[in-house]
Formats: C-alpha cells, sequence, structure tokens
C-alpha cells in the first residue's frame, strides 16, 4: 500500500497537525527532505495526518539535494515549496544549497527540526549536539529571515511571516526551525490556522519612482543608439512581455545576461554580437535586474582582471531592479558598486509596463520621430549583422558532426534537432553559451537559470524540482549535466528514478574539472610554466567514471558513454522517446574540453 492510500486521521492533536494544515492551506504541494528524527512529527503529519489538500513527500538522499530541488521547482512554477532539514547536521549539509537560493533571489520555505530549548526535556547525546542557540545561526547572512518558535501558536504565525518574507522581491529562503515539543505535544484547543491567510500573507510588490519613470522615458524616446542589458527579467513573464513591447518601440537591442530567460533570441533585437562592442556605441544604458552591472560594463583579459571602462563618456546609464533592498554583509554577492546618472528602485513586473505606456506617448512627437530614424538605421543594422553571425555559428556547430571528441558546439546542434516539434525546457547549464546560439529560445519557462551561487552539486537537484513541475505534462526537461557537477549529488538519481521525473540528463562529460583547469593553463602561462600539465589534478580520469552504470544503479534507465558524433542523434532520440513515455533517462556524452 502507498502512502497515498493511507486512510489519515481528520481531526488536529498535535503541533506538527496544525502546522501541516497550515502548509496545505498556503498552497504547498510538495515537501522535499532526507528523513530526520527532529521534524519526525511534521514527517507524521504530512504522511498520517489529512490536510486540507494533499501534500506530497519527496523522498531525497542528501539535503543538498532536497534544497536544490525546492530551488528549482520555484524556478519552473513561481510558487515555494517546503525543503524539511533535520536539526543542526541536516542545515549544514543543505548549506551550500541554500546559499545559491539566496544568491538566485528564489524563495524556499526551509522548515528545520529542534531539540527542545527546555534543556531538561532533551534526550541523552544526541539533542544536546543536535540543538542549536539558535540555530539560524548557521545560515543568518544568507536566508532573508529565520526564526525558533516555542509554541504551536507561535510557529503559526513564524510560518506566516515566512512565508510573506520570501515571496516578496527580492524573494530568498527563509528558515524556520521546529522545536521537538511544539511538534509532537498537543495543541491546544485555542490554536488553529487563520481562517484570513491573505490577510497574514500577502504584500504590495514595489514600484519605481513615477518621477523616475518620466525621466527614463524621455531618455529612452530622445535616444538615438539605446542598449537594454536584462538579467534577471525573467522571474515574471508580465516583466518579460513589456520588455519585449519596450525594446520594439524604441528599437533598443537587449543583451540578454542569461541568469534567466529574459528575451527570445530568435527576435531581431536580440544582442548576438558581443555586449563590449554595443556599449561602446550606445548613448543610453538601461540595467534591468542586472546582477552585476559592474562585470558587464568592464572589459576584462585573459585572466578575468577589468581593464577598461566599455561605456562611452557621454552616455547615460539607468538602472531599475530591487537588488538593493536586500544587502548583507558576509559575502559581496551585490557586486561592485557603479555609479549611475538614473538609480530606479522597484519591481519590473509594475514598472516596465508603466515604462511603456510612458514611452509609447512620447514615440509620436516630434522629438521621438527625430530619433526614430537613427534608432531603426541602427536595429536593421545590427539585424544582418546578428543573422551573419548565427550562420557561423550555425555552420561552426554542423562541423563537428564528423570531427572527434564531440564539440559542445555539435551536441548543443544535435540536441536541438532531437527535441524538434517537442515542448522542451533547459533547466541547467546553456554549454558555455551555445545552447542560446543554436536552440530557438523564446518563451520565458524555456530556461530556467543558473545556480546563483555558483556552488557545484545545485545541478541535478534543480533538474529534478523543474521535472516535477512538469510532471505529468508532454514537456521534455533537458539537465545539461557537467560531470564534476553530477559528482557532488549522484545520488538524486534515484530520486529522478524513484518519482519518475520528465528528465533528461545529457551528461556533458569532458572528464575534467575544467573550470579548475583553464584556470591552470592561465596561470601556468602566465608565469611561463608548462600548461600541458593544467590536467594533473583536475581530471577524474583514473579511474573513468562510468555514469551509464551509475545511473542504472540507482534505477534509472540509461546509455552511453557516446564518444562519436555520428552516434550522438540517435542516442538522443533514444533519449527523447524515453523520457516522453515517462522515463527519466541519463545519456551520457563524452566531449572535448573545449
Amino acid at each position: 500500500m502507498s502512502e497515498r492510500d493511507i486512510v489519515r486521521e481528520a481531526s488536529p492533536r498535535y503541533g506538527s497537525d496544525v502546522l501541516a494544515e497550515l502548509l496545505a492551506q498556503l498552497g504547498v504541494e510538495y515537501a522535499g527532505f532526507n528523513p530526520g528524527a527532529s521534524f519526525r512529527g511534521l514527517h507524521d503529519s504530512l504522511v498520517n495526518y489529512q490536510t486540507s489538500r494533499p501534500i506530497q513527500t519527496i523522498l531525497c538522499t542528501h539535503e543538498e539535494i532536497s534544497v536544490a530541488l525546492a530551488h528549482g521547482y520555484a524556478k519552473a512554477t513561481g510558487r515555494p515549496m517546503v525543503a524539511a532539514l533535520h536539526d543542526v547536521v541536516g542545515l549544514q549539509h543543505a548549506s551550500m544549497a541554500i546559499f545559491n537560493a539566496w544568491c538566485d533571489r528564489v524563495p524556499v520555505l526551509l522548515l528545520g527540526g529542534s531539540g527542545p530549548q527546555d534543556s531538561s526535556l532533551r534526550r541523552p547525546w544526541i539533542e544536546w549536539i543536535h540543538t542549536a542557540l539558535v540555530q539560524g545561526t548557521l545560515v543568518r547572512d544568507y536566508v532573508k529571515w529565520d526564526d525558533q518558535p516555542v509554541s504551536v501558536q507561535g510557529a503559526i504565525e513564524s510560518i506566516l511571516r515566512g512565508w510573506r518574507l520570501m515571496r516578496a522581491e527580492p524573494a530568498a529562503p527563509v528558515y524556520i526551525a521546529l522545536d521537538v515539543t511544539v511538534q509532537e505535544e498537543r495543541a491546544p484547543d485555542t490554536v488553529s490556522v487563520p481562517a484570513d491567510l491573505e490577510r497574514w500573507t500577502e504584500q504590495a510588490p514595489v514600484q519605481a519612482s513615477p518621477a523616475g519613470l518620466e525621466t527614463l522615458a524621455g531618455w529612452l524616446t530622445a535616444a538615438r543608439r539605446p542598449l537594454i542589458l536584462a538579467d534577471r527579467v525573467g522571474r515574471s513573464p508580465e516583466a518579460v512581455a513589456a520588455l519585449h513591447e519596450l525594446a520594439e518601440l524604441v528599437e533598443a537591442p537587449v543583451v540578454d545576461l542569461w541568469n534567466r530567460f529574459n528575451f527570445p533570441n530568435t527576435h531581431p533585437l536580440d544582442a548576438a554580437e558581443s555586449p563590449g562592442t554595443l556599449l561602446r556605441d550606445a548613448d543610453l544604458v538601461l540595467a534591468l535586474d542586472v546582477v552585476d552591472l559592474y562585470g558587464v560594463l568592464w572589459t576584462t583579459d585573459a585572466n578575468n582582471v577589468p581593464q577598461e571602462f566599455a561605456l562611452a563618456p557621454d552616455a547615460k546609464l539607468a538602472t531599475l531592479s530591487v537588488s538593493e533592498l536586500l544587502v548583507r554583509s558576509w559575502t559581496a554577492d551585490y557586486q561592485r558598486i557603479v555609479p549611475v546618472d538614473l538609480n530606479l528602485v522597484g519591481e519590473t513586473r509594475l514598472a516596465l509596463p508603466a515604462l511603456v505606456e510612458l514611452v509609447r506617448e512620447r514615440v509620436a512627437t516630434a522629438s521621438g520621430r527625430a530619433a526614430a530614424d537613427d534608432r531603426e538605421t541602427r536595429a536593421a543594422r545590427l539585424g544582418v549583422a546578428a543573422v551573419d553571425l548565427r550562420a557561423r555559428w550555425e555552420a561552426e556547430a554542423r562541423a563537428g558532426a564528423d570531427a572527434a571528441p564531440i564539440s559542445t558546439a555539435y551536441l548543443a546542434l544535435a540536441l536541438r534537432e532531437a527535441l524538434e516539434n517537442r515542448a522542451w525546457v533547459f533547466a541547467n547549464s546553456h554549454l558555455r553559451g551555445w545552447a542560446r546560439r543554436i536552440l530557438p529560445f523564446d518563451r520565458t519557462e524555456q530556461w530556467t537559470g543558473s545556480a546563483g551561487g555558483a556552488g557545484v552539486g545545485y545541478g541535478i537537484g534543480a533538474a529534478l524540482g523543474v521535472g516535477l513541475a512538469y510532471r505529468g505534462t508532454d514537456t521534455i526537461v533537458v539537465n545539461v549535466q557537467p560531470d564534476g557537477d553530477l559528482l557532488y549529488c549522484t545520488s538524486a538519481l534515484w530520486t529522478a528514478a524513484s518519482e519518475r521525473l520528465p528528465v533528461l540528463t545529457i551528461m556533458w562529460n569532458n572528464r575534467s574539472y575544467y573550470n579548475s583547469e583553464a584556470h591552470a593553463e592561465r596561470i601556468a602561462r602566465f608565469r611561463g610554466r608548462d600548461a600541458d600539465r593544467r590536467g594533473i589534478g583536475t581530471r577524474p580520469e583514473s579511474p573513468l567514471v562510468d555514469f551509464a552504470t551509475v545511473a542504472r544503479g540507482f534505477g534509472m534507465a540509461a546509455e552511453g558513454p557516446i564518444e562519436s558524433p555520428r552516434e550522438l542523434p540517435a542516442a538522443l532520440a533514444r533519449g527523447v522517446r524515453a523520457v516522453s513515455e515517462g522515463r527519466p533517462y541519463l545519456l551520457d556524452v563524452v566531449t572535448g574540453v573545449r
């Protein structure tokens, strides 16, 4: 008998029953966790108590996987899920994934367990070493808020506050440690879930200054060479649609920095060429939800050291984001400060539609028409150049059909052809830009973005979260999986198989921790040393990992290693077919390191 067949008790009796009902009424659909004694009360309530809406448990084999899964799910759906963490030790395991979600500004409801704060109630040894004062200290610098309530009523209010805070932009995880006594003791009859949850949880979004939007609309209308930089606009489909309209109104090329999907690469205004060239030409740059503006505006040398400011001296620079509303000192994920001519604080999902209307009113004026001719001529020139550049990329990718080892460009091309006429979403890795050069990305949901904190081990867990969002649909979730990244959380493959998630895992297997190998090559060349020794200490090749065998060991269908480009199309077709039939599939593709 499965857990879904169990007849659950109807009346709340324990603290964790009340909290499970609260989560159900908030709309939580899933709780992912590696089981732990410190939240056994909540676990029991999720399994045995009959909540008004079912909450499905997702068994994960490591806390980092649980949080990454919730991270990917939230990006794919816009809805948070629960990641439950076993007291101190589970929280420590989860910390890297929490940091990723923090840097990526994604809401995750982290519910920890804790031994009794009343030390006289603690069991010997284990509840002493697994109880902290306070537990949230461990992750406080990279969650939006944390709490450790000591009563059922306090826990209800804590979860309600956390639900509101984590979803308000800029979004981020929150952590709430639930004392075992709160979970396991009988709930007072006077305590219940509030009937009017929206009054407790909803918060109006932040709109940018109306005067500032008026100023920006005037600048955009008058600009002859405007440029738009977009980074996390794709958190909201409404913001993406408004960005599309705005770009067309002022004929501004859009540089999609791709921390999210921001702009269709099939659009003539998609900036295919290097941002540096466009920046030097621009008379107005509008940066929308840009994470690292300094990094975009400065050109760098081979060692990624900033060398030259790319923006013309007389160009105006305007920014619009909510990033400065969530700045902490522990890690500088806020990046280097940049002086700007207009710094607007507000959510792009509200500000961009308002800006579009303001610009629309101005483009028909005399000054608007005067600038329009220059913009149209420039946009046409850039469009022709982009078509030529994309043709060169296509030719480079096709040249890989007869070259060994399999090139990253050819892998992108073969994936495009295997996915033709199917609904798909990329959940992890863009193949060093080749995915966006070769595949047609024209919808918000097709790319869920990167890790945020660059923590290795993110990919497979996040892809499973996206797979959970698309389970039961005909969409194929593509997990382009770097080999080194999978080695951190290989056991996530078990969850993929157990939950039958529609994830096609393509091992991007260059048999190297290539990022470190590239650094090893740069430093050796800089010091005049032997760069051919860059693979020492960076290549897990003795012995080689047989990823298909590993996947089969976890109950997943798998194939590979595929080393010949001629074998790749048929192998990808088999993988696509398997996932379309409801089976997760891993295909190990061995590529060159470059």
